[in-house]
């Protein structure tokens, strides 16, 4: 009797450990996208007058482009892809 016990609170254990893990991915999950987020918004606020959002200050501007590097880099590529779609999707998937 006292092995059945056991045994169930084991399984009720294993249950609660998987839920406890899969919780934590999502949480991973939502953090890297609103991390992905705010660099859009940052992005947008930065170079903003290009899509004729009202911009900050160029002095503000100007010392925040170098850590748009990586940003301009993608809206370069972006760009650049931008007349072929199906070769942007291939691109994402690492397709050769």
């Amino acid at each position: 009797m006292a092995s059945l016990f056991t045994n169930i609170r084991n399984k009720i254990i294993g249950i609660f450990k998987i839920a406890d893990a899969v919780m934590r991915s999502r949480a991973v999950g939502t953090i890297e996208y609103e991390v992905e987020e705010l660099d859009n918004i940052f992005g947008i606020m930065v170079l903003g007058a290009f899509i004729g959002i009202p911009s900050p200050p160029i002095q503000i501007t100007m010392e925040l482009f170098p850590l748009m590097e990586k940003e301009l880099n993608i809206m370069l590529a972006k760009v650049l892809t931008a007349h072929d779609p199906l070769g942007d999707l291939f691109s994402e998937l690492d397709i050769d």
